[in-house]
Order: structure tokens, then C-alpha cells, then sequence
């Protein structure tokens, strides 16, 4: 056991993977990479912050700390987290309400579900998104990316606003905003052709570098980062919530907690799964899991805000090179010097090449083949798609990949609902109806209708052999016809089922069961004994 602990630590802790060994070249790349990470995290944690009515600072410690931790210990090298938007919408009423204190316990609380979860090994659970949501997710989260660049074309904060942010409904015009547009198609040019030059550079890093330069050389004036909000601080202190342990404390953070962890995990989880299709790596779930509460723990205590993987910038990462834990853990550290000694100069880069950035981040990650085969996949995987989308666009990620598997399964049961059918033939006075397709819940009612109760001979066979009998519907709906036929007079016999099926169904006291050639199947074993049904009547 301790060789198998310690063989885990060292596939999990590792800062590079088969694919990717740590030579220099490669943590040249993972270094410039993980820069560029952290020029764009700044702006994004800040505006974070602001969405959840907290001091700018709060927001960049939390990138800090959850993107250092998760990078050191997450479920994919690659990923990614930080401060999120997702994450702040849900946060801003509880810090309206009960004051930013009871916001870090709130994450504190979060923190520790996530583990929970991670320990439960229910993060497999994400592969039980179907394909159609993951599209609408990605096309979603693309657009909601390119809306939030929208806010960075408004003029920036007056007096009136405390001097920080943007000001609501002040759009930029005229030479102002004509110079904001080209220098956001400059950056985005620099971006699209910089691979065709050269590789030493990451090309969203030349591209803010490039852009920076001109910007500060020629005293442009364009927003610039420091037009949100100043980034200068000291280290992330260690600080217990200051709110009272009782339990109507307790009662008043939980639901928040619940609400974060969930959206958390969804977000973190979908973004494990892109990045694993990305880089063909698999697995990782529940370590994404007990890393996301290790996280969001640390961070509640030290001033944080919380936060869960960023999609976003976790493609910058991916499309720059970054394949291994350095990156991650490079970011995290660059942003942490950004607030210790480098204010003044990130302050100065223009808001318009991080636009720029995340504009070929939006190009990148919207699925634009999904355009071309809505209308050769069946209309409702077309229409879950389009649903996510709309849904992500309109409230927020989790709700929508919620939704988006609520409707594909209850589309996938209404499907196997209308499958089921009898082939009836007569032998020796008999009927035998042969069952095909599942009986479950969605299927029970079609199964009663199959039957001429009163038109059938005496004696009336119900062959299961190409059926499956899923649940206590299934189990009911059998019962409730054999009863009928009981009533009327009438023998049956039941063929092909489970064993734990004739011990439900004989305790009726009126089934004649034929089982010599009947195999058990598992699933109505096991939903049986653990629902305890089976022996109950």
C-alpha cells in the first residue's frame, strides 16, 4: 500500500508528463506561456471583483491562490483556474445581504463539499453530459466570453464612480473607439500570423507585448488596466472569517455553498474534458474535485473570493504551449509579482491587446462545425445544443449544462418509451405475446396497452427474452396486467425474467412462472436489493 501512495503522488505531483519532458525549450514555453496566463487573469479577476461587489485585491488572491493549487495538484496539467464570473453573479447578493466576511465562509464551506465530492468519487458523473451539451456549453461560454469584452469598450470610471471600473452606459466613440478597434484587430493580426514567423514567442504574449509598446511609446490614450483598479498589494493575509459560529450562520451560508460548489465543479469539470480532448488525456475528475476544495478552502481563509477552473484561459494556456503543471504554477506566481512590485507597468497595458487576446480565444473555442451539422444530426440533438447555448448566454454555465442533460434525458427516455412492441403468434391454444424493447417508467403504460385481455385464449405466455425490465414501473405494470387477466379468468405465464422478478411477482399469489430457461439479469438484481423492493410484498 505505502508504494502504491507513493507511485500516486508521483503521477499526480509530477510537473511533466510522458508527452511533455521538462527540457529547457519546454520550460522556455511553459514560462512564456504561463505569462501570458496571468496578463490576461488580471483584468478578468478584477472585473470579477467588482461583479461581486469586493475590493479588486480579494479577486487577485483568489486567482492566486486557486490557480496555484490547482495547478500543483488539479485533475489535468493544462487547466487553468481563478476568479469566475459564473462564480461572482451568485456571490454578489450574499455580500449585499451579510457583508464580505460571510463571503469567505461561504468559500470556506464550498471548499470543503468540493472535497467531499472528490472523496465520493462523484465527479465521473460528468461523463453523463451528452455530446449536444458539450457543444452548446463550448458555443455558449464563447459568446459569453465576447460579451464580456464589451464592457472594456466603455469610458473609463469618473469621480463619480470612485475613480475605478467603467462607467455604466458611457460607450466610447469617435477617434477614441476607432483607436480601440485597431488596436484590438492589431493584436488579433499579431496573434493569427506570429505562428507563421516564429514559435519562441507565444503568440498572444507578442501580441500584448507588440501592442503594449506602442501604446506606451507613443502615449496613446487608450483604457489601460490601471482604469479598473489599482493591483498593488502586499501578500495574501491569513484571516479566520469574522462571523459567528452558530448555526444560523451555518444556515445562512449553506445554500450559497451549495449553489458555488455545484457551479464549480460543472465548470471545472466541463473544462477538464476540453482540455483533455485537446491534449488526449483522460481521467482526473474526482482529483479535479479534492483540488477545487483544497483550493477554495485555502482561499477562504486568506481574503479570496473563491473560484473554479477558467475555460477561457485555460485555451490561451493550451494554445500557447502549455502542457504541463509549470505553466499553471508560473502564472499563479507572475500574477503574485504583479501585486507585490509590478502595479505600475501592468497598469499601463492597454485594455484593447488583452480584448484582443480573448477575441482569438472566442474564435478558437466556439465548435463552428456545429453550424454545418445541426441539420444533419437528429432535430433533438440540434435543439439541446441550440438550448445550452441560449441558456448559457442568458443565465449562466451550470443552469445550462442542468438543462441541457435534463431534456437529453428525458428525449432519450421518450425515445425508448415509444421502442417497446409484442410479436403475438397462437400455439396449442395459447397466446404468446414476445416482448420487445425496455420496460421501465417511460414504457410502463405502452406495456398495458399491448394486451387483448378480452379476446385473449385461457392461457396467455409473456415472453420477456427481448426485453429488459428496468425499475418498480416495469415491475408494477407487469403485476397490474397479470392481475387483469387474473380478474378475467384467465392464466399467464411469465417467461424470460429475473429471478428477483418471479419473487416479486409470485408473492401475487396468481402468476404461473415457466422459469427453466430464465437468466438473471444484473440491473433488476441490483435495483431490487438496493431499493428493497424485492421480498417487500
Amino acid at each position: 500500500m505505502p508504494r502504491r501512495l507513493l507511485a500516486y503522488a508521483a503521477d499526480n505531483l509530477s510537473f511533466s508528463d510522458p508527452d511533455a519532458p521538462l527540457t529547457p525549450t519546454r520550460l522556455r514555453i511553459e514560462a512564456l506561456s504561463g505569462l501570458t496566463v496571468a496578463l490576461a487573469l488580471v483584468p478578468e479577476a478584477v472585473a470579477f471583483a467588482f461583479v461581486a461587489g469586493v475590493h479588486p485585491l480579494v479577486g487577485l488572491y483568489a486567482a492566486f491562490i486557486v490557480g496555484l493549487i490547482t495547478a500543483l495538484i488539479g485533475g489535468r496539467p493544462g487547466m487553468i483556474s481563478g476568479a469566475t464570473g459564473a462564480l461572482a453573479v451568485v456571490m454578489v447578493s450574499l455580500v449585499a445581504q451579510h457583508g464580505v466576511e460571510y463571503l469567505f465562509a461561504t468559500v470556506v464551506l464550498m471548499g470543503l463539499i468540493q472535497i467531499f465530492v472528490g472523496i465520493m468519487r462523484w465527479g465521473k458523473f460528468i461523463r453523463l453530459v451528452p455530446h449536444p451539451v458539450m457543444l452548446g456549453f463550448v458555443n455558449g461560454l464563447a459568446i459569453v466570453i465576447f460579451l464580456a469584452q464589451m464592457s472594456q469598450f466603455q469610458v473609463p470610471g469618473t469621480a463619480e464612480s470612485g475613480g475605478h471600473g467603467l462607467a455604466n452606459g458611457a460607450w466610447l466613440s469617435g477617434a477614441p473607439l476607432y483607436l480601440m478597434l485597431a488596436l484590438v484587430a492589431l493584436t488579433m493580426f499579431i496573434i493569427w500570423v506570429m505562428p507563421r514567423i516564429t514559435a519562441i514567442i507565444p503568440a498572444p504574449l507578442a501580441g500584448i507585448g507588440i501592442v503594449a509598446a506602442i501604446v506606451i511609446g507613443f502615449g496613446l490614450d487608450v483604457p489601460r488596466v490601471g482604469d479598473l483598479a489599482s493591483i498593488e498589494g502586499g501578500l495574501p493575509p491569513f484571516h479566520i472569517p469574522a462571523v459567528p459560529f452558530t448555526w444560523e450562520t451555518f444556515m445562512i451560508i449553506l445554500p450559497y455553498s451549495l449553489i458555488l460548489s455545484a457551479i464549480g465543479l460543472i465548470e471545472s469539470l466541463l473544462t477538464l474534458n476540453l482540455v483533455g480532448e485537446m491534449t488526449n488525456k483522460r481521467g482526473g475528475a474526482s482529483q479535479e474535485c479534492v483540488a477545487q476544495g483544497i483550493a477554495n478552502t485555502v482561499t477562504g481563509v486568506f481574503g479570496g473570493m473563491g473560484g473554479c477552473a477558467m475555460i477561457g484561459q485555460s485555451m490561451i494556456n493550451v494554445k500557447s504551449g502549455g502542457r504541463t503543471r509549470v505553466a499553471g504554477v508560473v502564472a499563479a506566481l507572475f500574477l503574485l509579482s504583479f501585486i507585490l512590485f509590478a502595479s505600475g507597468l501592468i497598469e499601463q497595458i492597454p485594455l484593447a491587446a488583452l480584448v484582443g487576446v480573448m477575441f482569438m480565444v472566442v474564435i478558437g473555442t466556439f465548435a463552428w462545425n456545429s453550424l454545418t451539422i445541426l441539420a444533419k444530426v437528429p432535430p433533438m440533438d440540434a435543439f439541446v445544443t441550440i438550448l445550452v447555448t441560449i441558456v448559457t448566454v442568458m443565465t449562466d454555465l451550470a443552469t445550462a449544462v442542468v438543462v441541457g442533460v435534463i431534456v437529453s434525458a428525458l428525449a432519450y427516455s421518450w425515445s425508448n418509451a415509444k421502442r417497446i412492441y409484442a410479436n403475438t403468434e397462437l400455439l396449442d391454444g395459447s397466446k404468446i405475446y414476445k416482448i420487445n424493447g425496455p420496460l421501465f417508467f417511460g414504457s410502463s403504460d405502452g406495456f398495458g396497452e399491448l394486451f387483448e385481455i378480452d379476446t385473449d385464449p385461457d392461457l396467455v405466455i409473456i415472453d420477456f427474452a427481448g426485453s429488459r425490465v428496468a425499475d418498480q414501473s416495469a415491475l408494477q405494470a407487469i403485476e397490474a396486467v397479470s392481475g387483469k387477466y387474473e380478474a378475467a379468468g384467465k392464466r399467464i405465464q411469465l417467461r424470460h425474467l429475473s429471478r428477483d422478478c418471479h419473487m416479486l411477482l409470485s408473492k401475487a399469489g396468481h402468476l404461473m412462472i415457466d422459469s427453466d430457461d430464465d437468466p438473471d439479469y444484473e440491473i433488476a438484481a441490483d435495483y431490487g436489493v438496493k431499493t428493497g423492493i424485492l421480498g417487500s410484498h
